[in-house]
């Protein structure tokens, strides 16, 4: 039995927690990996949620797929791979000889590793020859890397990493959970407040997270842009302004400021629920150290304004002087586990890799002398993802499906279901039947993260290395080979690797000079160095990113970049250096309450979850620590419906119903209720969630929509 330990990192979210797998003896004369403790990554030292704990039990063939799966007579039965991987060249093929390349549709996943993501961006338009794919991760990050890219230049989650929080004076969460969604994170905020530091939550519910709090707010859903220019408003009268920062290294803000000062306190008490006196107790909290930041999450983002609303927090830390300066900024909490490096290197509807523009013609000639292929030959920006999967079955009409599951996540989820079910042909490659999976023509068995390497970009933008410490089982493959057999069944021979180093290489020289370059990273520095920052150029610092290394990057040896870990602390990545503030008003939610809908829903996760539940329902110690949906309401409003703890209560909005059982607790508003997204059937809360759409960022507002609560007829309380 191989008993050497390999050093890799979590499948799951953005944090990319160091741990070593050590192979046991599994009673049958073979042998499974199990985690221990990696006390040498510094963004987790060691510690570990239960999902990094149990994320060996996926490895399990009792819960994974072990064959590939072909519709026949309407039911999925085993196959062989070139059957399968036939069927789905067969079924592509079709579509673009009846319908053009557009009607083949492609949609990707935040988990895919960067080697993948890059390749399956190439692969829909080199070998496919389709402008329409885009990946899950627009559900993500979207809002916060179109609000960054306005104000900085660059969207980059963190700007510095995540162990500068605790060294800064305040910090401001906004919509995030950490002590659910990324509990090994959460000593950064503790150890934030052992140092003398102060936090303010910002979230409709009081969170495990919020009852570490200094000071929680708790906006009405929805209203997180009038809070933050009501607090820009106080910053400004109060005489908080940073006028020498915003003179020399700032630009736009006489008419932010203008429009600031048109969301006095009391307006936006009445918008937001918010009192003027924490109002200005937050103003006072933020602006008295001497450094302080705003971190965002999937509240504010996932919103038809989350693009102006992170523009909003933005502008309140370019005013008061807290961007590009030691221990200050704003950053955004990337989910999920690649959603990072997933939008940087070419699955996203509108990129190429190292994050340049698919519309921009000097990008277009780099990135197709890389493929060897013709610059007009690629197609222009396709859909964003919403969009895209409500086309299928009219505009798309084949779909290839990686590592997504839409059929939970996707808002107006209902809707995409029967869309799914109208298409001409769907394949999914993925590690598990998830509710997409099953509805699909070909459905094919993938390596996972122990039995594969490649690499990721976390939060901070660490691009990592994730070692392979087991041999898959036999009948699984992995997406890189699954993408080169395609391509060579749809007449593309050659550019397919199915080695990722062979792959990063290409991702390399593709994305150099880009704005994620990672032209100077290597797998031998990604494992020697515990990872590198981007951007990381080939070459000294001060190089084509036009962004400095910044304080903590080590000097570069023998002319190699040392990576960047902070950015901007000389100049921003615009073209003139300066930061832009962005002038935003606020505006009402696409879907206000009313007579018929008069309760706000809003959606988020729990800590033995992860997104659709895909993978983390297959785990008996996740699922029995978390079985199923609930909706959780305040006393006030049980009172009202006479609802009992546990009872089943029906969510309905205009797009459909949903049940689950009462969850009382005096933690959410009066107005609201919440209901975790990681189910499907009966209890899904995209069911109800609405698809309407930031206008620049494409991102749905999942995190606020009209609905009312009933009691269901016949099912009593307990």
């Amino acid at each position: 039995m191989q008993t050497s330990v390999t050093p890799t990192h979590c499948p799951y979210c953005a944090l990319q927690c160091g741990m070593n797998l050590t192979p046991v003896p599994d009673g049958d004369g073979g042998s499974v990996v199990e985690v221990t403790e990696r006390a040498d990554f510094p963004v987790n030292r060691g510690a570990l949620c239960g999902k990094g704990r149990t994320a060996p039990a996926l490895l399990s063939s009792r819960v994974r797929l072990t064959s590939p799966l072909i519709r026949t007579d309407g039911e999925l039965r085993p196959a062989g791979w070139d059957e399968a991987l036939d069927r789905i060249a067969e079924g592509l093929s079709r579509t673009r000889t009846e319908h053009g390349p557009d009607a083949c549709g492609v949609f990707g996943g935040g988990g895919l590793t960067n080697e993948k993501a890059y390749t399956l961006g190439k692969f829909a338009r080199v070998a496919l020859g389709t402008s329409q794919i885009d990946y899950n991760g627009r559900f993500c990050m979207s809002s916060a890397a179109a609000g960054g890219i306005k104000a900085f230049g660059l969207d980059r989650g963190l700007p510095f990493p995540l162990e500068d929080i605790p060294r800064t004076g305040c910090v401001v969460l906004v919509g995030s959970n950490l002590a659910e969604t990324m509990p090994p994170a959460l000593r950064y905020l503790t150890e934030l407040k052992e140092n003398g530091g102060t936090l303010i939550v910002i979230d409709p519910r009081r969170t495990r997270t919020a009852e570490q709090a200094d000071l929680h707010l708790a906006p009405r859903p929805g209203t997180d842009l009038a809070l933050a220019l009501g607090l820009l408003h106080l910053v400004v009268a109060e005489g908080r302004t940073d006028e020498a920062y915003i003179r020399e290294r700032t630009s736009g803000w006489e008419e932010a400021r203008a429009a600031a000062m048109a969301h006095w306190p009391e307006y936006v008490e009445r918008i937001t629920g918010v009192s003027v006196p924490q109002l200005r107790q937050t103003v006072r909290m933020f602006c008295e150290p001497e450094s302080a930041m705003v971190l965002t999450a999937r509240g504010p983002e996932q919103q038809s304004k989350g693009t102006d609303t992170v523009g909003a927090w933005i502008n309140l830390c370019l005013a008061t002087g807290r961007a590009g300066r030691p221990f200050s900024g704003y950053g955004c909490l990337t989910g999920q586990g690649n959603g990072q490096g997933g939008r940087e290197h070419g699955q996203k509807a509108d990129q190429l890799p190292g994050y340049r523009k698919l519309d921009d013609p000097a990008a277009r000639r780099h990135v197709a002398e890389v493929w060897g292929v013709d610059p007009d030959s690629l197609p222009g920006p396709g859909r964003s993802a919403y969009e895209l999967l409500d086309a299928m079955g009219t505009d798309i009409r084949s779909l290839l499906v990686m590592a997504s599951n839409p059929v939970v996540s996707a808002p107006r989820a209902a809707h995409v279901e029967e869309r799914l079910w109208s298409l001409d042909f769907l394949a999914v490659a993925d590690v598990v039947l998830s509710e997409t999976a099953a509805l699909a023509d070909v459905v094919l068995p993938v390596t996972q993260w122990a039995e594969e390497t490649g690499t990721t970009t976390n939060l901070e933008g660490r691009v990592l290395l994730r070692k392979q410490a087991i041999t898959p089982p036999e009948g699984i493959r992995s997406d890189l080979y699954v993408m080169r057999e395609l391509a060579a069944r749809l007449g593309v021979e050659k550019g397919f690797p199915t080695d990722p180093e062979e792959v990063f290489e290409e991702l390399r020289r593709a994305s150099a000079g880009g704005a994620a370059d990672y032209s100077g990273i290597t797998y031998r520095r990604l494992a020697e160095e515990n990872g590198v920052f981007w951007p990381c150029p080939a070459e000294e610092p001060g190089g084509p990113t036009g962004v400095a290394a910044g304080a903590g990057a080590p000097a570069g040896a023998g002319g190699v970049h040392p990576g960047t870990p902070r950015l901007f602390l000389d100049r921003f990545a615009t073209p003139d250096g300066r930061a832009r503030f962005v002038a935003v008003n606020h505006r009402p939610l696409a879907e206000e309450p009313d007579e018929e809908y008069p309760v706000l829903l809003t959606t988020g996760r729990v800590v033995s979850q992860y997104q659709s539940g895909a993978q983390t329902r297959r785990v008996d110690e996740l699922n029995a620590a978390a079985p199923g949906p609930f909706v959780e309401l305040h006393p006030r409003l049980a009172e009202r419906l006479g609802v009992v703890e546990g009872e089943p209560l029906a969510v309905v909005s205009r797009r459909g119903r949903a049940v689950a059982p009462a969850r009382i607790t005096t933690a959410i508003r009066a107005d609201t209720v919440f209901m975790p997204f990681h189910w499907p059937g009966e209890g899904r809360a995209n069911t109800l969630t609405n698809p309407a759409l930031d206008p620049v960022s494409r991102m749905p507002e999942f995190k606020a929509c009209a609905v009312r609560v009933e009691r269901v007829a016949g099912r009593g309380g307990r």
